[in-house]
């Protein structure tokens, strides 16, 4: 049975990558997630697999050496995912240190750990061992308004905000784990996710949220910042097959070809809730574009934002199957059969569920 250590697995495109890879592999794979269930990790995103004797939970820090260090020494990780991150970029510009200390520091400790567990005597590293780096398009920069380009794996980096400047600088380790120990390693950069689970912080979620309760619609500068926008089934099933088939020390783009403005969204958002609430649901009278308020544009805020996919759809296979207009609709027809969610969510109830759940429980790392 192939384990998998995954980090960050109670986030939004984690705790998806979970429910994906259990829906294909079912038993035949064992998952060890790792959060350590900040604002964004949430453990009623995994109700549905946590009793699963082939799941277990670890609540720890990535950038705890011990305990990370630990988890190898009791499990045989065959393959490790790391999307633990620090990712909204509003929070970067606030407080840059946190992401310096999580995306950075963080991702040292996951590739030496897995290289200390993983090389063998003579430097070479264990038949089968990959370690996948998820990051970011946001490394590349901005991209002209009005033109025609894209980013490509080999677009040099130039990142603009905290954030983006941390997952670069994560990028670059792994790179050089791999350049310099031939470290078994792939790095993937993706475009704007969307879809269930996501923190409502996050523009997608926010307008459904917030044009439900009849709330302000808050819209940076003009709203005409592009983004290529990637369903998160398409992103995690292209993250299982760069690992089943990509090119070991390859880096590969995941695009959605969904480039859209940020007003653009919104008003799809409000036209698809008008479609799809019932004629007699009061939250109708509420959807309406009145609610859009333009406010002071984000400090360093990029342009434009749009991935060539080319590299992964010739060397894996993978290419998006998933376009905005029905993507949106499943969104949120998620929402409206998580209502509870994301009232936990947004009240901040969902941070008891750990204490609930797991309180009692004797995890890895609990003896240190």
């Amino acid at each position: 049975m192939r384990t998998y250590l995954v980090t960050g697995g109670a986030g939004f495109i984690g705790s998806n990558y979970i429910h994906y890879m259990f829906g294909k592999y079912g038993d035949r794979i064992r998952i060890i997630n790792v959060d350590a269930l900040t604002y964004a990790g949430n453990l009623e995103n995994l109700k549905d697999v946590e009793n699963r004797e082939n799941y277990t939970f670890v609540k720890a820090d990535i950038c705890d050496k011990g305990a990370i260090s630990e988890i190898f020494a009791q499990n045989e990780i065959d393959r490790v995912v790391h999307f633990a991150a620090e990712s909204h970029v509003d929070r970067s510009i606030r407080d840059p240190e946190v992401f310096v200390r999580t995306n950075v520091l963080g991702t040292a400790v996951m590739l030496n750990c897995a290289k200390a567990a993983w090389e063998l005597p003579d430097g070479s590293f264990q038949e089968g061992k990959k370690f996948l780096h998820v990051s970011t398009d946001e490394v590349y920069g901005s991209l002209p308004e009005d033109d025609n380009a894209f980013f490509y794996e080999t677009t040099p980096y130039d990142p603009h905000s905290p954030y983006s400047a941390s997952k670069a600088s994560s990028d670059l380790l792994v790179k050089s784990y791999m350049d310099t120990y031939h470290f078994p390693a792939n790095i993937t950069n993706c475009s704007n996710n969307y879809g269930p689970y996501q923190f409502p912080e996050k523009l997608i979620p926010l307008i459904i949220n917030n044009a439900l309760q009849g709330k302000k619609l808050p819209v940076y500068g003009d709203g005409r910042n592009v983004r290529d926008w990637l369903f998160v089934e398409d992103h995690v099933r292209a993250i299982d097959m760069v690992q089943e088939k990509g090119r070991l020390f390859e880096t590969y783009n995941i695009g959605g070809h969904n480039e859209k403005q940020n007003i653009e969204i919104i008003r799809i958002i409000l036209e698809a809730l008008q479609e799809m609430l019932p004629a007699n649901d009061p939250r109708r009278a509420y959807v309406k574009e009145d609610l859009i308020t333009y406010v002071e544009d984000r400090k360093g805020h990029d342009r434009r934002y749009a991935i060539a996919p080319d590299k992964i759809r010739a060397e894996v296979g993978w290419e998006p199957e998933t376009m905005f207009q029905e993507g949106i609709r499943k969104t949120i027809r998620w929402f409206f059969e998580n209502e509870d969610w994301m009232k936990n969510v947004t009240s901040g109830g969902y941070q008891k569920y750990y204490d609930e759940m797991y309180g009692g429980r004797k995890q890895i790392g609990e003896n240190r």
